[in-house]
């Protein structure tokens, strides 16, 4: 009699096999419109009009639209599906987008400039947020429970560098194509983005794995939005965004006074790639090394590198000190959004991640605005202080999460699964 030979087991299926090759580059590719949204406003109103202080209030108005529509779209999307919102608020954008050189070469009241700029940022795609859900779903449905922690890891490392990298390709682009070509270049081609790889990126096979309103049953009520546990998260990525906006606010004033205003940039870029190298990092970190310990050594890290930006110095110092920002910032990052997986209210998980998306934006604009404002009416010396009083509260709220973590999260199953 011949013994049967057991069956061969099947290795489990990587999540790109799930998502498909082509998701995370057209994902990639939706999430510049947003990127190049309020850099391009601010370069064309001030080339077209004339006016520094109308482009930063116009660039400042797309933030508002932005913010307030952000977790409007996410409890939208939740109810109703993806596709639904996405779709509409693309074409919408697109539109806008289009609309806008024509609106800002003619004649019309600065009033009505800046109600076109809180329309562009109310139908601002917000597609990082929705790709963070659509893995979540992803991993949840279709990845092995002994797998799911470390893929979600991953994905939310990969997820922050995308961002990041977008928000450092984003402005560089939009430098290229008003100099290259015309101011409104930069509009135009983030129109164009939006009409094909937002829709693109709305129509996706993925969309359909994150379960609607209907399919998944109760949805938690919007007050659990409101716990200690998720208002910590908003708080401590509020801190992150006043970071970023103050960090660069206050090094294009320090290269200002060095007679080279326009290298703040490119040495902004310098902490924006090291901290995308560095969130995709955090993947490799072993899982014994709890979310809520890595917070506070990078918000550590983060605190102690803004200090040390904060006294300034030689041109060299600076940019050696952005490179140990980065180190911080970018790691920091990928940990609060992925606390935010895991504590996310059942059947709300793109409305967290829109709420967190508000907030950084919001607090880039507010601490731009302030920074530069400091800047210029007090010294760059105190403007250089922003950032380590924003890497103070993601600190502060680090330690608030490792005090309370454990009760927070001990009753709590992971929204991944």
């Amino acid at each position: 009699m011949t013994t049967p030979h057991p069956a061969p087991s099947v290795a489990p299926r990587a999540l790109i096999h799930h998502t498909g090759f082509w998701y995370f580059p057209v994902a990639f590719v939706a999430r510049l419109p947003f990127a190049m949204m309020t850099v391009g406003v601010l370069a064309l109103v001030v080339s077209a009009r004339g006016s520094v202080a109308l482009g930063g209030l116009t660039s400042a108005a797309v933030g508002i639209g932005v913010v307030v529509a952000g977790p409007v779209l996410g409890d939208l999307a939740d109810r109703f599906g993806q596709s639904r919102v996405l779709v509409p608020t693309g074409i919408a954008n697109g539109l806008l987008l289009a609309l806008f050189p024509v609106v800002v070469a003619s004649p019309a009241a600065d009033g009505v400039l800046l109600a076109a700029a809180v329309a562009i940022g109310l139908t601002g795609p917000q597609t990082a947020a929705m790709s963070r859900s659509r893995v979540m779903a992803l991993i949840g449905a279709r990845i092995p429970a002994e797998r799911r922690e470390r893929t979600f890891s991953r994905a939310m490392a990969y997820e922050s560098a995308a961002d990041e990298t977008a928000f450092v390709i984003g402005p560089f682009v939009v430098g290229v194509l008003a100099a290259v070509i015309a101011p409104w270049a930069p509009i135009a081609a983030a129109s164009v983005l939006s009409f094909v790889f937002v829709t693109a990126f709305a129509l996706h096979p993925t969309g359909r794995v994150v379960p609607v309103a209907a399919e998944r049953g109760a949805m938690a009520p919007a007050r659990e939005l409101l716990r200690p546990r998720m208002v910590m998260l908003v708080v401590a990525v509020f801190g992150v965004g006043a970071f970023f906006g103050s960090t660069l606010t206050s090094l294009t004033a320090f290269m200002e006074a060095r007679g080279a205003p326009e290298a703040g940039a490119l040495l902004y870029g310098v902490m924006g790639v090291g901290s995308a190298v560095l969130a995709l990092a955090v993947a490799i970190l072993p899982a014994r090394f709890a979310l809520r310990w890595r917070l506070v050594v990078f918000a550590i890290l983060l605190f102690a590198s803004a200090g040390a930006y904060s006294v300034g110095g030689s041109v060299l110092t600076v940019t050696v000190v952005l490179c140990l920002m980065g180190i911080g910032v970018g790691p920091s990052l990928v940990t609060l959004f992925s606390l935010a997986g895991h504590r996310a209210p059942a059947g709300r998980t793109a409305t967290t991640m829109t709420l967190l998306a508000s907030a950084l934006t919001l607090a880039q604009a507010l601490s731009s605005a302030v920074t530069g404002a400091v800047a210029e009416r007090e010294s760059v010396e105190t403007a250089m202080l922003f950032p380590a009083a924003a890497a103070l509260i993601v600190l502060a709220m680090a330690a608030l999460n490792a005090v309370h973590a454990p009760r927070w999260d001990a009753t709590r199953q992971p929204a991944i699964g």
